[in-house]
């Protein structure tokens, strides 16, 4: 199994639960199959990045343990169209129970897992990273932003808890950059990075004043970043610390010329919220 994906008993009972949602009272069609042993492998039917790979055996074996799984491609691997990924072999009526949410899974992932490999090679030799955000399907985020990481892109915060983030409401309630930074920094019960999200310049450079690890540049122009991020950058130095620059609302066309200006991150949902599904279907054997 990938290291990239623990595999928690959380984990579990959601592949669990999933199986549940499908099968219901129980598979009425299994009655065809009693006591039938079936081979079975799983087509890409259009090219992508392949994800889910690793949640095959641990679903079906919440069905039956004797079904064997071989993987072909490994998650994070590029895929072209007819391309075998798996193999299974095992009791029949298993394999037919849980082809659909297996499969459901993967074509989402691989989804996400492509789209993010499409973005991240319009940054290839900038040292400019991808990042995800907290906009994810309830449910689906550790498995989501795993998908992220296979198409090449790096997490952001996967909850509340990471990192703070400080956006507008924060500021203004707080009484302004310092002080949301320092109550945060006063208040958080263990190591906590802080991020602040900057709408204009002077909260930018307030932010970085005030010790912010990360700053967040929301909706700034290439040519307004190309002239922010060097005095940031020197404001940094000037404190002795270092600072993540990242700049959101990105159109996946203007990546390369956010990517020149200096900045470190680029965040964005797309991969997520905007992917199709990866086309893979299970063909079953005689």
């Amino acid at each position: 199994m990938s290291t990239l994906l623990p595999f928690t008993p959380a984990l579990a009972r959601q592949l669990r639960d999933w199986l549940a949602e499908d099968i219901g009272r129980g598979d009425l069609s299994a009655a065809a199959l009693s006591g039938r042993r079936g081979r079975a492998h799983w087509l890409a039917k259009a090219e992508g990045v392949f994800c889910g790979g690793v949640l095959v055996e641990p679903l079906f074996h919440q069905l039956d343990p004797a079904v064997n799984v071989r993987l072909l491609v490994a998650d994070g691997e590029p895929v072209r169209a007819g391309q075998r990924l798996l193999e299974l072999e095992g009791p029949a009526a298993a394999l037919v129970a849980g082809e659909r949410t297996a499969l459901n899974l993967a074509m989402r992932l691989s989804g996400i897992a492509s789209a993010t490999a499409e973005l991240v090679s319009q940054l290839a030799g900038t040292g400019v990273r991808l990042a995800d955000t907290r906009k994810t399907t309830p449910g689906l985020r550790l498995l989501e932003k795993y998908a992220v990481r296979c198409g090449g892109g790096v997490n952001h915060r996967l909850g509340l808890d990471d990192a703070a983030m400080l956006k507008e409401n924060h500021l203004a309630w707080a009484g302004g950059v310092a002080a949301a930074i320092a109550a945060v920094r006063a208040a958080a019960p263990w190591p906590a990075r802080v991020i602040v999200e900057a709408e204009s310049a002077a909260e930018a450079e307030a932010a970085v004043a005030a010790g912010a690890d990360g700053v967040l540049l929301d909706e700034f122009t290439p040519a307004a970043l190309l002239a922010l991020v060097p005095r940031l950058r020197g404001l940094a130095a000037a404190g002795g610390t270092a600072v993540v620059l990242e700049a959101s609302g990105v159109q996946p066309e203007q990546l390369a010329a956010y990517a020149a200006t200096g900045i470190d991150l680029i965040s964005t949902s797309a991969p997520v919220s905007r992917s199709r599904w990866l086309d893979l279907s299970m063909r079953f054997e005689a």
